[in-house]
């Protein structure tokens, strides 16, 4: 029988990248098969705003900050919740050894092949309000230096070369429709190869079918994403704790997303557990300039926004803007209604809104100085001045009346009242005139106010929100947005799949999101955030090396 490689990655994201230069490193011919064209080598990494979970990293101290392991776990598994037996097994022992890894070699890894980070440590998911419970305590969300693309771009280098040494093939446009299995073992893959496309990154492209092929290899690494492209398919694997499903959802990663790999795995041999786990966000935005249907950003918020659902309420304490983000998700989901209302001015917009994603952050993702210090000048961001411009959900008034008239506008049906958002903006000025305050939203904003590289460039200085001084007045329409699989399929500390009755897949791996980020769910219920694009890199170099160790 004709071998094509020694390995064949189905996948050619960030995850099937690691895998293949981990694998190449040691000399193994690997093929790298995936669906779309080359342009969208790098997968979903690419769009993401490219923060990494770190552990007692160099920048955490320069900034005052102390971490450890010990508060790191503590954190992560009052974030996981783990309460399966069965299926949490092994995404218990992966919780261990990605810890171990952000607090140990991680960053040296990533410095050794050349990516680097930005000096300041941004926190995110700040959590619900308990030292056992959700979120970081201190923090750990380092964004770096290129975004997205500089994360691929240090694995894809080095998979270039290789593939300039004989050791890597690209199939691009090959649809994987089947996993090979002889006697017990996974061989290879066979499927459709698909029309030609030279759609741009992230368009959505044909499925036209020309041909087909088979491929065989000593081994299959699958690493090709996982459901949130394909709202048909969150919704069959919605969480029963969650209620009924929103009937409509922005879409926060591209079409190529769509889950396909966990069916044929499945039906090839493979376990798969905590299909129900999954990570939307709260915050979503249509994008007025959209590369997929349904194309949705997420802002990433600072902590002073007033946050209303869509009757008019302050959503409770501690659901504020960047604390919780699936406690904030079901509280909404409660509520009746798909949407709910920031409410800020211009002082909070300028210094408090990141928008997610490589290419709303070109300062960042360019590596461009002269852009990055716009961001210390009067004004917010270009990409979030766009959104305020040409935005479908923004309204941007001199006075609330108009402000909360404009917003009722862009409902099917007025809720808001007047005078209830005019009562609660009130009541919270009164509240900022003194360093302290029983409302907690108010008491949060001065404590993010004590880390040093919040009060510089992330949390505006408390202050009236009806103060004209500070407008004008903005209301944003925040969307429910689809974005991360949390489950997937079941691997061992090798990426190695697991079968359902416990024992290993002869020749199948996993890796990245298709494996819920490392051995079926490695983040439990909730995320700390950073560690998607690490669970990749975690999980990919897992697979590489003990392939390359076996074969």
């Amino acid at each position: 029988m004709k071998v094509d490689a020694e390995v064949i990655v189905v996948g050619a994201g960030l995850a099937g990248l690691v895998a293949t230069h981990e694998l190449t490193a040691a000399g193994r011919r690997v093929l790298v098969v995936d669906q779309e064209n080359p342009a969208n080598v790098g997968g979903q990494a690419f769009w993401s705003l490219g923060g990494l979970f770190l552990v007692d990293s160099p920048e955490q101290r320069r900034m005052g900050v102390k971490d450890s392991y010990d508060l790191a776990m503590q954190d992560w598994l009052g974030s996981a919740g783990f309460d399966r037996d069965r299926e949490d097994l092994w995404p218990r022992r992966w919780a261990q050894a990605y810890v171990e890894f952000a607090a140990g070699e991680k960053r040296r890894y990533l410095h050794d092949l050349g990516l680097r980070v930005m000096p300041t440590v941004g926190w995110a998911e700040r959590g619900a309000g308990a030292a056992l419970g959700h979120g970081n305590s201190v923090p750990r969300f380092h964004i770096t230096w290129g975004t997205g693309p500089g994360v691929v771009e240090v694995f894809l280098r080095r998979v270039r070369d290789a593939e300039r040494r004989g050791l890597v093939r690209f199939a691009h446009r090959h649809q994987v429709d089947e996993l090979v299995v002889d006697g017990g073992a996974v061989t290879g893959v066979r499927g459709t190869v698909l029309e030609q496309s030279d759609a741009a990154r992230g368009v959505a492209s044909s499925r036209k079918a020309v041909g087909e092929f088979e491929f065989t290899a000593q081994a299959v690494v699958v690493t090709s994403g996982g459901i949130g492209g394909d709202y048909e398919l969150v919704k069959r694997n919605w969480p029963a704790r969650l209620g009924t499903p929103p009937a409509h959802m922005l879409t926060g990663v591209p079409a190529h997303v769509d889950g396909r790999m966990l069916g044929i795995a499945e039906a090839a041999g493979g376990s798969i557990v905590n299909r129900d786990r999954m990570w939307h966000y709260t915050e979503g935005i249509t994008n007025w300039d959209p590369i997929w249907p349904g194309h949705g950003i997420r802002i990433i918020p600072g902590p002073s926004s007033m946050w209303f659902d869509a009757a008019g309420t302050r959503l409770p304490s501690p659901n504020f803007p960047g604390f919780d983000t699936l406690g904030t998700f079901e509280h909404i989901l409660r509520t009746g209604h798909e949407y709910t209302w920031f409410v800020l001015d211009q002082q909070i917009i300028e210094k408090e809104f990141a928008l997610s994603g490589s290419e709303q952050n070109p300062d960042f993702t360019n590596r461009d100085l002269k852009l990055l210090l716009q961001r210390v000048k009067k004004g917010a961001p270009g990409p979030i001045e766009a959104f305020k411009r040409h935005g479908v959900d923004f309204v941007v008034k001199d006075n609330l009346r108009d402000l909360v008239d404009g917003m009722n506008a862009l409902t099917d049906e007025p809720l808001l009242r007047f005078e209830d958002i005019e009562r609660e903006l009130i009541a919270r000025d009164r509240e900022v005139r003194n360093n302290y305050s029983k409302d907690f939203q108010v008491a949060q904003i001065r404590a993010a106010r004590q880390y040093l590289s919040d009060k510089i460039v992330r949390v505006a200085k408390p202050h009236r929100i009806l103060d004209s001084r500070n407008g004008p007045l903005i209301a944003v329409k925040l969307h429910l947005l689809t974005r991360k699989t949390l489950g997937g399929l079941e691997t061992d500390l090798d990426s190695q799949v697991i079968r359902p009755d416990g024992t290993p897949f002869d020749g199948l791996y996993a890796a990245g999101e298709v494996a819920g980020f490392g051995g079926g769910g490695v983040h439990g219920y909730r995320a700390l955030e950073g560690t998607f694009l690490g669970g990749c890199i975690f999980s990919g170099r897992a697979a590489g090396r003990a392939l390359a160790r076996r074969l």
